[in-house]
């Protein structure tokens, strides 16, 4: 539900969401299918973690990124570099954090 939620605010936001995944295997299916230019991706999925998926997805190639939790340090522990948006954010947290995972680009 927080997803659809998500996915609706971001097209609000003029964005096009091409995938919405609940779990590691659908993440990492979804980004293979879709050659996503911009991912935002949940730390904790179902059959998994975010984290684990990106580092999957990543492997053949940088696609820009960035995690949401709501416990941003165990997200860090295992990602120091990560980015990370800490959760409940609004749009405008939403925004910076996409700016700045596609390097200030947006």
């Amino acid at each position: 539900m927080l997803a659809m939620l998500l996915g609706e605010m971001l097209e609000e936001m003029g964005h096009k969401v091409c995938a919405i995944a609940a779990t590691e295997a659908d993440a990492v299916a979804a980004a293979e299918r879709e050659h996503p230019g911009l991912m935002i991706v949940d730390a904790r999925l179902g059959n998994g973690s975010g984290v684990s998926a990106v580092a999957d997805i990543v492997r053949t190639g940088h696609i820009p990124h960035f995690f949401m939790s709501g416990n941003t340090a165990s997200v860090s522990a295992l990602r120091p570099d990560a980015l990370v948006l800490s959760k409940p954010f609004g749009e405008r947290q939403l925004a910076g954090a996409i700016v700045q995972a596609l390097g200030g680009a947006a």
